[in-house]
């Protein structure tokens, strides 16, 4: 490879996009700044395009193994690409669970027939079911860094701080998807107006706060390093900084694209595009927790990718799955709802949805600078994209941007000495 990509912004995770040429050599950055067409290199033209590092989504839904009929590693990660993203991480609610080191061998088998990098977190307790601790140490030794219960969370908290507290000496963190499941009832959407207006018992954000808050104390309380998942209200959001900032506690927390774009009143008339866990809450969460992304309450953006069928789709609302896919659309969707209105910049983007989930999971970070392995995309802010089913790579089309245009594109993604995807 030698391809010199002339006339483009690049972003950093520092500062606002500036002027610069990026020359790469057999997949390593060889040079970035103003400088003049090296010999024999392949010319892309940039001109008004950002060029920046390539994506990192820490939770991903893929449904391989046992439900492949709704997403496999392979078309998960070809979605990923799709949208501009370099790595993710699977969540092991699968079936079988990633409870074992066999499980967690044969995802990450699977994993290497991926055109971009795979991991996968682990369950804190054997097929997720809250009773007995999955064989940390042994997870630990297959390669895991993150411990999840993700899609419940762990009911008995003895058995939690245990956890914590062995997984401590194997310096692993813990992730929590965050419910009381005595509050949460058939957690279809969030309880207030919306759910009164559609006869469906709803899920108050407070099932969510009390739980994250029994969390982070145990973590806290363990010494032990604690990401909350997917928060959906502003009281969760305001709950991790006070303990973070308050009482110097180890942990930090996520927002996915959906929770800061959407409300419950966008479900209409039992839109089940619109269904998820944590359900959509409020406008004013939506903005509490935008607001939480610019303070860097939020350390990541991850989207929470969940895939379904059609059919599983198109049940009753409070029988239809939980849920929707966002690797393909996270990426422009950001871009059309934050960027173009001005709320933040590509300096916040690179930073909460590229570096720090890569420093997350200890990994290294993706930078446009020289003597780096080329790991980027190219971004045109004036083209739009359709998200139609033929566009989208994803399995699964189970999201609220089907079908609609919105401002960006992704034009091209350069990982190693490979084009993954050019328009």
């Amino acid at each position: 490879m030698n391809l010199f990509l002339h006339g483009g912004e690049v972003a950093t995770e520092n500062e606002a996009p500036q002027r610069a040429d990026v020359w790469i050599v057999d997949g390593i950055i060889k040079n970035v700044g103003v400088i003049d067409v090296p010999e024999g290199a392949r010319l892309i033209d940039c001109t008004g395009k950002i060029v920046m590092p390539g994506m990192f989504d820490a939770h991903v839904h893929f449904r391989e193994p046992g439900q492949e009929k709704k997403e496999t590693i392979l078309d998960g990660t070809e979605a990923a690409i799709n949208g501009g993203i370099t790595g993710v991480v699977m969540m092991p609610n699968t079936s079988p669970s990633v409870d074992s080191p066999t499980v967690v061998n044969r995802v990450l088998e699977q994993g290497k027939r991926c055109r971009i990098p795979v991991l996968t977190s682990a369950c804190i307790t054997v097929g997720r079911a809250g009773l007995e601790m999955a064989p940390i140490a042994g997870l630990k030794e297959a390669g895991i860094l993150m411990l999840t219960d993700d899609g419940d969370a762990v009911p008995n908290a003895a058995l939690l701080k245990r956890a914590m507290e062995y997984g401590k000496e194997f310096d692993m963190f813990f992730a929590s998807h965050c419910e009381d499941p005595q509050l949460c009832g058939p957690r279809a959407l969030n309880e207030g107006p919306v759910s009164y207006r559609l006869g469906i018992q709803g899920t108050p954000a407070l099932a969510e706060e009390i739980c994250m808050d029994r969390d982070i104390r145990l973590a806290h309380a363990t010494g032990t390093t604690l990401h909350i998942q997917h928060v959906s209200s502003a009281i969760g959001m305001e709950t991790i900084r006070w303990w973070r900032d308050e009482r110097g506690a180890m942990v930090s927390g996520e927002v996915s694209p959906h929770h800061l774009m959407f409300a419950d009143e966008d479900i209409g008339d039992y839109d089940t595009h619109y269904k998820m866990n944590p359900p959509l809450r409020t406008r004013e969460d939506n903005a509490a927790l935008l607001q939480g992304l610019k303070d860097g309450v939020f350390r990541i953006i991850a989207t929470d990718h969940a895939p379904h069928t059609d059919f599983e789709k198109s049940q009753a609302f409070v029988d239809a799955p939980n849920g929707i896919t966002g690797l393909d659309t996270a990426l422009v969707s950001l871009h059309d709802r934050f960027i173009v209105t001005g709320e933040f910049g590509w300096d916040l983007i690179v930073k909460r949805y590229s570096a720090e989930p890569r420093r997350m999971m200890r990994i290294e970070v993706a930078e446009v600078s020289e003597g780096k392995s080329a790991d980027l995309i190219v971004f045109d802010p004036d083209k739009e994209t359709t998200f139609t089913k033929e566009f989208m790579k994803s399995r699964s089309s189970n999201t609220p941007f089907l079908d609609k245009k919105l401002k960006g594109s992704v034009e091209m993604v350069v990982l190693g000495d490979e084009i993954l995807l050019e328009r």
